[in-house]
């Protein structure tokens, strides 16, 4: 193997020209915009950022387009990516002046840099980013750049500004793009001179005693073009099997992929065309609803080809066990998404604590050949429900756990064995308002919660829409909003406190705006008097007007979590019935 300097820049240049494209063992792009600001300062301060491994193919090998423009569509490359494939996009959207379409945004992000950032190292550590995502949204999430929006005058809002303003990049705010000091990434290499970038900064002459450091600033930053990487190359003489092996090996190695992706590496190390196949459906899904991770549906093809969960079993599974796996995941994991929306009123994947919870639906649908009794049928909801409310594979050994209902799936024993399964793991199965002290809305129950009020009819305090995922505009988007808001509680209580669930109601980004950050005592008489005496009861919220007073926080949240657990149970009968 060897290996040489190459720069950002000309790794770019291969990409334009179709010189270096990804092997099909290479999952998609998948990082979320902190991981590409965090790139950005790594290289503008000359911070090490890895090494890309490549593989001289001779065009012997299926290879598909990094996601960004190429003049070429061949399906063969000389050279494949085989890490690298994260920092490489980013960084090709970078130098091109572009948006840049990242995980977890609909629409693609800009970058901001600051020319007024502190010298020397960055002034605090870098942030562990959470993948997951929350079934709402919470009214503290800055909303999409490309939206009108409210601007914040509270204390909070001030000390996140004074925050941002010690940094060197941010994902770009509509708030901040108006301040002269931060300008976008894209338009600084974009523009040919920074003649075309200092205007907005208010820097209109050498005179000014800030053109010297900004002009600096800029220079460095499009010297990111002339980063060096290290690139090892691997020879021709490896086969494509070897090249998936050693993949599979220093991904490992690194803990940079998960087990799912490299089961998928050499799933497609054999059975070419196969990562089209998966990504097409996954395409299929998203538009209709559902947004599936490629994981999820490696897995569920290792369950049907082998009738457990865990991947170790991957490389002896013969391409014919796998095509016919998939043939069956695909048509299981149709039903289980049609399930949860039509028979559980789940309308988006988040709303699930673990999305193993498809795969069992999945196989009972394959094992009964879409035939259900009503009692099988209400079976599998009630398992689904108490499962994802009590977080039956978003605790430890869920591997474990999925294999338990598995076995017990494929013996043929009934549904209602799985339920039983789930009352030895948790000994009951209805909700105690004790139960919800201190969980926030990364708790399972948090969902549970929504669904319950949902179908109790709880409507939006302004609009009356009924709450859901599905409204469309950003007025009408579901929030899960502060009862009694933060700014007001926490100079006297608890972070768990206040984020509490019995502390949240579901309501819309505009009637949430509308409240701003007053006392419930004060605004809910208005709602009451608008939508009528029952708008609360609908949200479980206790109608005593003493407990809408902020001395009385506690025994407000006393009282609402009685009505919470009395509403989630009572949705979970009903559900079974």
């Amino acid at each position: 193997m060897r290996k040489q300097d190459i720069s950002v820049d000309a790794m770019v240049n291969m990409v334009e020209l179709g010189q270096l494209k990804l092997p099909e063992i290479q999952r998609r792009y998948v990082w979320r915009a902190p991981r590409v600001r965090d790139l950005l300062d790594s290289l503008y301060r000359g911070y090490p950022s890895g090494s890309i491994l490549v593989w001289q193919a001779d065009g012997i090998a299926p290879a598909r387009n990094l996601q960004v423009l190429s003049q070429q569509t061949t399906d063969q490359a000389g050279m494949l990516l085989l890490d690298g494939q994260q920092r490489l996009t980013s960084l090709a959207a970078v130098v091109r002046g572009e948006p840049i379409h990242v995980r977890g945004r609909k629409r693609p992000i800009e970058i901001l840099f600051n020319l007024e950032h502190p010298e020397g190292s960055p002034g605090e550590a870098s942030e562990v980013v959470d993948d997951e995502d929350s079934p709402v949204a919470d009214e503290d999430e800055p909303g999409d750049s490309s939206e009108d929006e409210d601007e914040s005058e509270d204390e909070e809002a001030e000390a996140l500004q004074a925050k941002l303003q010690r940094r060197t990049f941010v994902v770009s705010s509509k708030a901040l793009e108006k301040l002269p000091n931060w300008v976008r990434v894209s338009d600084v290499f974009r523009s040919a001179s920074d003649a075309q970038i200092l205007p907005k900064t208010g820097v209109t002459s050498l005179a000014d005693p800030r053109y010297q450091r900004y002009t600096q600033r800029l220079t460095r930053l499009r010297q990111i073009r002339n980063y060096l990487y290290v690139m090892h190359i691997l020879g021709s003489e490896h086969s494509y099997e070897e090249v998936a092996e050693i993949f599979v090996r220093v991904n490992s190695l690194g803990v940079k992929l998960r087990s799912s992706d490299l089961a998928l590496a050499q799933i497609t190390a054999r059975w070419q065309n196969s990562l089209g196949l998966l990504e097409e459906f996954q395409e299929k899904c998203e538009e209709s609803w559902f947004t599936l991770d490629l994981g999820m549906l490696v897995r569920a093809m290792v369950v049907f080809a082998s009738q457990q969960a865990k991947f170790t079993s991957v490389a002896s599974l013969s391409i014919d066990r796998l095509k016919e796996a998939w043939e069956q995941a695909k048509h299981g994991m149709e039903f289980a998404i049609d399930f949860l929306r039509a028979n559980a009123d789940i309308e988006d994947e988040s709303l699930l604590s673990s999305p193993f919870l498809m795969i069992p639906i999945a196989v009972a649908s394959r094992l009964r050949r879409n035939q259900f009794s009503r009692k099988e049928e209400r079976d599998l909801l009630y398992w689904l429900l108490v499962a994802n409310a009590k977080g039956r594979y978003s605790r430890g050994s869920s591997e474990t756990l999925l294999n338990e209902d598995l076995a017990a799936l494929f013996r043929g024993e009934p549904i209602e064995r799985l339920i039983e399964t789930l009352r030895l793991q948790f000994g009951r199965m209805h909700i105690e308002p004790a139960d919800l002290a201190g969980r926030t809305h990364r708790s399972p129950l948090f969902s549970l919660a929504f669904l319950a009020l949902k179908a109790a009819g709880a409507k939006d305090w302004h609009s009356g829409l009924g709450i859901s995922l599905a409204h469309q505009g950003r007025l009408h988007y579901v929030q899960f909003h502060h009862i009694f808001p933060k700014s007001l509680l926490k100079p006297t209580f608890e972070k768990a406190e206040i984020n509490e669930i019995a502390n949240l109601a579901f309501i819309s980004g505009d009637t949430n705006r509308r409240i701003s950050n007053k006392e419930p005592a004060l605004y809910f008489p208005g709602v009451v008097e608008r939508r009528g005496a029952d708008v609360l009861a609908s949200q479980a919220i206790p109608d005593d007007p003493s407990l809408h007073q902020l001395a009385n926080y506690r025994s407000f949240l006393e009282k609402r979590r009685e009505k919470l657990a009395e509403a989630m149970n009572a949705y979970l009968e009903r559900m079974r019935r």
